[in-house]
């Protein structure tokens, strides 16, 4: 006769069904001995393949496996008297404390002639990859809003049987690092409308964070973990794009800038304004930050410490000149539309220009002399688990000053220009309402509103509002891509601003003086 071999879950029904009613699998069970078991590493791919809830599956058949000789790494299978306390730790990053109280009660009262009940404790981690929200109608997951510290689930089980409402709490805490922002214990609720399914939930336990790891206290027994709001990780693929990206936009904006420069000069020669300089000293700026930019990307790896000091040096000066203009140019458009009158100042664009050019040198040679400068490398994970290094000139990635530099002339300074010029805009498109008003344009075919529509789009970027965007990357990985596109293209916008002032420029030559529209009391303004 053919020899033909039980499935596995057929098996794994044969030993539970030997075992206790409650769920419990005692050492003197003839089933464990004498009885061909699955083994403890194959119930979750046999439950994974079944077509009921696999985590039912799992905290059924966990229990009743038959464990390796050697053991398993991260799995702890355990038969503990109820009399005593469990504390194991299945990997260097979790830890469990069971009460006896708990054990007691997954006895279930499993004593008799005074004979001490064992019970059967399994601990161990699984991939939160096998945790999934139910689908929507198109398919796509929900709930998707949090990320698992270290992408493991904790399973705690004692007995196959569920437990809580226990009176002491089981204890668990798992280990994380600075980044991992606020964490919050959950477990992990099966969800009735679709099997296999569920959502974290957070009900009957509580999170303490010791600094080094998140203590967890719950007063039941499941697949538990700490959902976190870490900060946006990028990957090597990630990594790479944004390069790509960056270099692209900064060559065109390179090159587009010194075009701008060539409109500007002819600009200036036919109609003298103070406007235009202030262009010209913007573009300047933004010309020096992408070429640095590009000096500083590509020489790197080849450049020595001093070499890549002195383009980081050189980086650092050229941006902090570009935002400095850029809030110059908000201050301009500050006395054209909001003092109007008296706004005379003596020997203004040498002023202008000491604050544009001076503040810029002034910072960048205090940090030279912190030695803040040198090169900045960013390790980040690939496919394959290895380590895929960024270098830039940049700030030294060794220097105690680096963290405070960047804070308050990278993210509060920008911030802050963000912040005044985004009010100009405001006062800007107030005075494009006034200024004969949209609705009336909007009647007369809109040909008017989308030229003051386009005017309000191109003056936010020349006031640098893309850079406003940077809240969005601490967010969500779409938001450092559209940063990253929108803030190396501002000088192709600054060109097409430009090149608008040059056709505007021609065409009022021709044109009568009685033109009121309101795009052109702005324009006329902001470059008078």
């Amino acid at each position: 006769m053919a020899h033909t071999t039980p499935s596995p879950l057929l098996l794994l029904l044969l030993v539970c069904l030997c075992c206790h009613a409650d769920g419990h699998c005692p050492a003197n069970s003839p089933t464990l001995e004498t009885m061909v078991s699955p083994r403890c590493e194959n119930v979750l791919e046999d439950c994974l393949s079944g077509n009921l809830s696999w985590t039912r599956c799992y905290k059924q058949h966990i229990v009743c496996c038959k464990p390796a000789g050697r053991g398993k790494p991260g799995f702890i299978f355990l038969q503990v008297e109820t009399s005593n306390q469990v504390d194991v730790r299945p990997t260097v990053d979790h830890d469990v404390r069971m009460p006896s109280s708990a054990l007691q009660r997954a006895a279930s009262g499993e004593r008799s002639g005074g004979v001490v009940v064992k019970v059967v404790v399994v601990v161990t981690v699984l991939d939160s990859k096998h945790f999934q929200p139910p689908r929507r109608k198109r398919g796509r997951r929900v709930g998707a809003t949090h990320t698992v510290l270290g992408d493991t689930v904790l399973v705690v089980q004692a007995g196959s049987s569920p437990l809580q409402n226990l009176s002491e709490p089981i204890i668990m805490s798992f280990k994380h690092n600075n980044t991992a922002g606020e964490g919050r214990c959950v477990f992990w609720e099966e969800s009735a409308q679709e099997e296999g399914t569920g959502s974290w939930s957070s009900d009957g336990c509580d999170t303490n964070d010791s600094g080094s790891h998140f203590v967890c206290r719950c007063n039941h027994l499941s697949f538990f973990a700490v959902l976190v709001n870490a900060d946006v990780s990028l990957s090597k693929e990630d990594a790479v794009n944004l390069s790509w990206i960056t270099m692209v936009g900064s060559s065109l904006s390179a090159f587009f800038s010194a075009l701008s420069l060539f409109l500007y000069v002819c600009l200036h020669k036919r109609q003298p304004e103070r406007g235009v300089v202030l262009h010209v000293h913007l573009t300047v700026a933004l010309l020096c930050l992408h070429l640095c930019f590009l000096a500083c990307s590509l020489g790197a790896r080849g450049a020595g410490d001093w070499p890549c000091g002195a383009l980081g040096l050189l980086l650092h000066w050229s941006l902090l000149a570009t935002v400095t203009w850029s809030a110059l140019e908000g201050f301009h458009l500050y006395l054209l539309l909001v003092r109007v009158f008296n706004i005379y100042i003596r020997r203004y664009l040498l002023k202008l220009s000491v604050v544009g050019w001076g503040l810029p040198t002034l910072v960048s040679l205090v940090c030279g002399l912190l030695q803040v400068y040198g090169k900045y490398q960013l390790q980040l994970p690939d496919a394959n688990n290895q380590t895929f290094m960024l270098q830039i000139c940049w700030m030294s990635s060794e220097s105690t000053h680096m963290k405070a530099v960047i804070l308050g002339t990278s993210v509060v300074f920008p911030s802050l220009v963000v912040l005044f010029n985004s009010c100009m805009l405001a006062l800007v498109v107030r005075k494009l309402r006034a200024g004969g008003g949209w609705q009336k344009k909007a009647k007369g075919g809109g040909g008017r509103l989308w030229k003051d529509s386009v005017s309000v789009v191109a003056l936010s970027c020349l006031l640098g509002l893309p850079w406003g965007l940077l809240s969005v990357t601490y967010v969500s990985l779409a938001g450092i891509y559209l940063f990253t596109v929108l803030n190396s293209l501002q000088g192709v916008f600054v060109f097409l601003w430009s090149l608008a002032l040059t056709c505007k420029s021609s065409s009022d030559t021709s044109s009568s003086s009685g033109d009121t529209s309101s795009q052109r009391i702005i324009t006329t303004s902001f470059n008078n």
